[in-house]
């Protein structure tokens, strides 16, 4: 056939002009093409729709998890101590380095000591007054005590005397409590750390003057163990049963900014016994061991909460479990081996599962592979498969 097309081809373009002749040779060959596809047996629509395929499905067995919610918290430290002078006074110098580490007795702060030493050197010197009036009041009131003995004087004289050396000796014990006092405050002028810890900035220049007791120079966090403050409301504590307490907590654990989570446990040490008013939650504090300093006071994290126990639940693959307009739903093999939606009610995440409420049966086969292939009523091949690899964990 195709070689009378072309033999056709050539009488009749042989005959005609160059132009004309080319167009008719296009359409002869197109037709010919256009007759060469008709004549093909069309394919059916339904082939692959019709396809059976295999699937994993996993038996669905009813299990007990713990509880648990996630929820944005603060990192603060344990300590965080503020610095404050105990005496006023021209700052001297600063004796450590801004952000370092610091034990506690160290040197921080020296405040100018002259005025405190020249305070202590004067009141000694009275404290030495006094002494000799007490030596001398003494000696008076023994010699009253002979001469009244021996009726060379009135009671009254001796009376008098005695009188002078308890009062000079009163006088001695004030001048001592000042000069105990005038050391304390001269030992004021060199500031130290209370505590051990990480030192924060100076808030005050040398040579600045500095107010006993209000003027802040800086602080000192001790990062080992932190404090992780997180509440919860009331919706999320009905979750748990109620309020939560030390007692009832059995685990918090940290998720960091990157996303892992922080290898040390932490407990309850704080446990609010009402709502806040303001927040509309009770606030929880948990302490952590902080060693290798990855948690930071001001730091932002998520704390994952461990309390109670979810009972007769279903454990289910993520990747299983699909969201329509109507909520949450999975795939099923029934008896005959169809595919059919259940919806279901699911409850938080544990690893990659989410733990599933409502929905299932025990028994129930769940599809969780090949989940892009299926539609309601499709014939599929199931292979079960063991639930132990996605046995949960705290």
């Amino acid at each position: 056939m195709e070689m009378a097309i072309f033999r056709f081809k050539k009488i009749i373009i042989g005959h005609l002009p160059a132009n004309i002749g080319f167009m008719i040779a296009i359409i002869l060959i197109v037709g010919f093409m256009l007759t060469a596809c008709g004549s093909r047996e069309p394919v059916s629509e339904n082939t692959a729709a019709d396809e059976t395929i295999s699937v994993t499905v996993l038996q669905m067995k009813s299990t007990n998890v713990p509880i648990s919610i996630e929820t944005v918290a603060q990192v603060e430290g344990a300590k965080e101590t503020e610095i404050r002078p105990r005496v006023g006074g021209i700052l001297l110098k600063w004796l450590y380095t801004e952000g370092a580490p610091v034990k506690a007795g160290e040197p921080l702060f020296l405040i100018d000591p002259e005025p405190f030493q020249n305070n202590l050197a004067e009141i000694q010197a009275q404290l030495l007054e006094r002494e000799a009036r007490v030596r001398q009041a003494e000696r008076e009131e023994n010699r009253q005590r002979r001469l009244v003995a021996e009726n060379f004087v009135s009671q009254s004289v001796y009376d008098i005397a005695a009188a002078n050396h308890a009062v000079a000796k009163a006088a001695l014990q004030s001048a001592k409590v000042r000069v105990r006092q005038a050391k304390l405050d001269l030992s004021y002028t060199t500031v130290i750390a209370p505590v051990n810890g990480i030192s924060g900035r100076f808030l005050f220049s040398e040579g600045t003057l500095v107010a006993a007791n209000t003027s802040l120079l800086t602080t000192i966090t001790q990062l080992s163990p932190v404090w992780i403050r997180f509440g919860f409301s009331d919706n999320e504590l009905t979750r748990f049963g109620g309020r939560l307490s030390e007692q009832s907590v059995q685990q918090v654990n940290v998720i960091l900014p990157d996303g892992t989570e922080y290898q040390k446990k932490g407990q309850i040490n704080f446990a609010a016994s009402q709502i806040d008013p303001l927040l509309g939650t009770q606030q929880l504090r948990a302490t952590f061991e902080n060693t290798d300093q990855r948690l930071l006071p001001g730091q932002f994290v998520r704390v994952r909460v461990i309390a109670g126990e979810s009972r007769d639940v279903f454990i289910v693959p993520q990747v299983a479990v699909l969201t329509s307009d109507l909520g949450k739903y999975v795939y099923v093999v029934n008896e005959k081996n169809e595919v059919t939606e259940r919806p279901i009610v699911v409850g938080n995440w544990i690893d990659k599962n989410w733990v599933v409420l409502e929905g299932l049966d025990a028994g129930d086969k769940v599809i969780v592979d090949n989940i892009i292939r299926l539609n309601s009523g499709k014939i599929v091949i199931p292979h079960v498969r063991a639930m132990s690899f996605i046995q949960p964990s705290v």
